[in-house]
């Protein structure tokens, strides 16, 4: 079968740089706005719900313990989902699956909106989160589908911005809802962007071509799914709970992770395994792999540090949290838009530099204090947000890249559950050690603002660990080069070295 290009599939699994004066085809443009609009309804319901969950406890009228799961449900669902996307794409096309999974994720919406108790919004949340869960794997399915070798690193680049933006200014959204219309609205506002989406997705994307699907793994589903769930609520409940040591936090973590385990030994012994782990046989999908994991610790964790400091510390509610933070989401999303056209000229050490960025502008943040000025926190909020709009995706472009056309659909979900469990990960780490510091800090905001100094120490070393992988894909990828030349080898040491 035809790699995505002529130097796809080298020894080591190293695409070398694509193809000079790339561009989109209009069926790529089509599936950029088609998959940009699912992305955001996935994104923006994962942070925007946050804000509303005390005006939801005191129109339910019950505790903010069984109100959280609002949020959780929702998380929970989405992980167990999304394993099954690369099998159910192949069973019924990507296409239909895609525009299924906007129906059931806009119908949840308007159903959460009309929820008349928390138990019923529940319900309707893990609805939602089956919807959710299905569309990112799927719609990136699309993306690289119709993008092709040349066109790959910027859709992969385009579809990036939602996932950096939605954090900064979900809140933000969330409070003006709030304020102005009524909780309902938050899960309203779904519904006409959603309708949006299906309409362009049945008018814009092409048919689908039948493939052969094989028969279900039920059994590794099973194993894959509960294994999955069981880790994400395990770190969600650390993060809740400022202890990874708690009986409710390690016991489900560690039936996910024993559960998890099964399965990677049952998909590498039957026939027709759910999800194809040989891919990591290929070192490139290898390194950008953990890389994509490493990048989620990093970056999605030490986002949520910044909203803590503004609402602790310096006392700001959300709508001005959310303004306060709107800096970062510029940087990233500028970055997001050159780090595809970088991409194509530079290969993977456009993660590298972008990694760099991040540890650099990092610093300031571990140097933080009660009086920090809020225009030197915004100047090197730009510059994190670049670096991390320049990190984010080209892992994940790379990894594509290095695989043959019939693999992406077997990769696409392992990226998406690598990149959130590595996320879920390193808020759990972080938040529990902020929380120990807050303790100790009591009321006293200088105090407290140590604590977030210190917390920026674990999220700047996880910034320099999520750099090494792209190291290693650098070399790969001249190494892969300089082989497509007929050079000789003398980068095995490099690429040795890097690891």
């Amino acid at each position: 079968m035809a790699a995505y290009d002529d130097r796809a599939g080298t020894p080591d699994g190293a695409a070398a740089a694509p193809a000079e004066k790339p561009g989109l085809s209009p069926q790529a443009r089509q599936a950029v706005l088609v998959v940009l609009l699912g992305a955001i309804l996935a994104f923006l319901d994962s942070t925007v719900v946050n804000v509303a969950l005390r005006h939801l406890s005191l129109d339910f009228d019950t505790s903010l313990d069984t109100v959280q799961w609002v949020v959780t449900s929702y998380l929970l669902a989405l992980a167990a989902v999304i394993p099954l996307s690369a099998w159910a794409a192949r069973r019924y096309g990507p296409r239909r699956l895609y525009a299924w999974s906007l129906a059931v994720f806009t119908l949840a919406s308007a159903l959460c909106g009309i929820a008349t108790s928390a138990e019923m919004l529940i319900g309707f949340r893990i609805l939602q989160g089956i919807g959710g869960g299905l569309m990112m794997p799927v719609g990136q399915m699309i993306l690289v589908r119709a993008a092709g070798p040349q066109g790959l690193a910027r859709v992969m680049s385009a579809i990036g911005v939602p996932m950096v933006l939605t954090p900064v200014f979900g809140p933000t959204i969330g409070g003006l809802l709030l304020d102005h219309a009524g909780w309902e609205w938050i899960f309203w506002i779904n519904v006409p962007i959603g309708l949006l989406a299906l309409y362009l997705t049945v008018r814009l994307l092409p048919r689908d071509v039948t493939e052969e699907a094989g028969p279900l793994d039920a059994i590794g589903l099973f194993l894959v799914s509960v294994g999955v769930v069981g880790v994400t609520y395990g770190l969600a409940r650390a993060g809740q709970q400022g202890d990874l040591l708690a009986a409710d936090v390690l016991l489900p973590f560690l039936v996910g992770l024993f559960l998890t385990a099964a399965f990677v030994l049952r998909a590498l012994r039957v026939e027709h395994p759910l999800l194809d782990l040989r891919l990591y046989r290929n070192k490139m999908f290898s390194a950008a792999s953990f890389a994509t994991f490493a990048m989620g610790a990093a970056i999605f964790g030490g986002m949520i540090l910044m909203p803590l400091y503004y609402q602790v510390v310096r006392h700001e509610d959300a709508v001005a949290t959310g303004l306060l933070l709107a800096p970062q989401g510029i940087g990233a999303a500028v970055a997001m838009w050159l780090s595809g056209r970088l991409f194509e000229k530079i290969g993977s050490l456009t993660a590298v530099i972008g990694g760099a960025i991040c540890v650099a502008a990092t610093v300031p943040f571990v140097l933080i204090t009660s009086g920090s000025s809020y225009w030197l926190l915004s100047l090197a909020m730009v510059a994190r947000g670049f670096g991390i709009g320049m990190a984010g995706m080209p892992a994940m472009t790379a990894a594509f890249r290095a695989l043959e056309p019939a693999q992406v659909g077997d990769a696409t979900p392992q990226l998406n559950m690598l990149q959130r469990v590595g996320g879920s990960m390193g808020t759990a780490l972080f938040v529990v050690v902020l929380q120990q510091h807050l303790d100790d800090a009591g009321a006293r905001p200088a105090q407290q603002a140590s604590g977030f100094g210190t917390t920026f120490v674990w999220v700047l070393a996880a910034a320099v660990v999520a750099t090494l992988p792209a190291v290693l894909m650098t070399a790969l990828e001249r190494r892969a080069a300089r082989e497509a030349a007929g050079v000789p080898d003398d980068t095995g040491t490099e690429a040795r070295s890097a690891v």
